[in-house]
């Protein structure tokens, strides 16, 4: 278990080191912190910040598809599953649309309605349906989808283009403040969700299983959507919609690693947010300096690995 865990933090750390040297301009590390321009500023204020939102967010979003995955019972399962990144797509929007520069704040609460409206939904007296879940999460997802349309078909056309590019999901620099918060939530609640590692093994059997051995299915599936919620909300407010992370990173670590969530959900911690790093870093050098947006990335990376993965179900369904 620790070998797996540190060896996953050394790839976190070495890809740390590397991604802000990389980039369309050349940077020497002693000039950088010497505080000699240009070096100084294109380090500190370019690519730092953006490398370090980029391990935050792949890392929540890779701990929330591991939670999904586990809860549902589904390989399939990730981040916008039940709808809460829908739900800050929509909240975003309205913001561009009504000229609103707040717009990570309006994403949030977007985020944050969809959030009480699926749980709302879930709850059957005391206890919280994992099928309506993800019934009221698909359809939560088709109406956000539809009302992102309308507000778009209305946008003029500066709006409509900084709709299409908060879409498509895309990575920038931040404050270090914004930074500190964002680093203390998403470790902060990576860490609340590994402490209960245990029942989510059991979980992952069946609820009849976890509640024949003590363990309370609705609470334990009540904080790890809400978990997962307030994760992806996060991210999806400073960053767009960024798809795909949170199902590549944890089923490839699951086929790895097996289904033992005390060393799956620390290990997709720190895979995730590496992984998030090296597609950002692609994203701004491959054809540098036009950026490729990294959600696009990503999608052309978890596209063929979504039908790869639906193949193979379909396949040991037959067997």
């Amino acid at each position: 278990m620790s070998r797996s865990v540190l060896l996953s933090a050394a790839v976190l750390v070495a890809v740390l080191i590397g991604a802000p040297l990389a980039g369309s301009s050349h940077i020497e590390l002693g000039r950088a912190f010497a505080g000699v321009s240009p070096d100084h500023e294109i380090f500190f204020y370019a690519r730092l910040p953006r490398v370090i939102l980029a391990m935050l967010g792949g890392a929540a979003l890779s701990v929330t598809g591991v939670l999904f995955q586990c809860m549902l019972r589904d390989p399939l399962a990730e981040p916008y599953t039940l709808g809460v990144s829908s739900g800050a797509s929509v909240g975003a929007v309205i913001a561009i649309c009504l000229g609103w520069r707040a717009t990570g704040v309006a994403s949030l609460a977007g985020a944050a309605l969809v959030l009480l409206m699926v749980l709302g939904m879930a709850v059957e007296g005391r206890r919280l349906s994992s099928f309506t879940l993800l019934l009221t999460g698909v359809t939560m997802n088709s109406m956000a989808f539809a009302v992102i349309l309308f507000l778009h078909n209305l946008a003029s056309f500066s709006q409509s283009f900084a709709i299409s590019r908060w879409l498509m999901g895309g990575l920038e620099a931040v404050e270090y403040s914004t930074l500190a918060w964002l680093a203390v939530v998403v470790v902060g609640v990576s860490v609340l969700v590994t402490v209960y590692a245990p029942h989510w093994n059991l979980l992952a059997v069946g609820d009849d299983w976890a509640a024949s051995r003590g363990v309370s299915t609705v609470k334990l599936t009540a904080m790890g959507y809400i978990a997962g919620s307030v994760l992806t909300g996060l991210v999806t407010s400073l960053t767009g919609p960024i798809g795909f992370v949170g199902l590549i990173v944890p089923h490839a670590l699951r086929l790895k690693l097996g289904a033992d969530h005390r060393v799956l959900l620390p290990c997709a911690f720190l895979l995730g947010g590496a992984f998030l790093v090296v597609c950002d870093t692609l994203s701004r050098t491959v054809i540098a300096p036009t950026e490729i947006p990294v959600g696009v990335l990503t999608a052309l990376c978890g596209g063929p690995f979504f039908l790869w993965l639906l193949k193979s179900r379909r396949r040991s369904l037959w067997l």
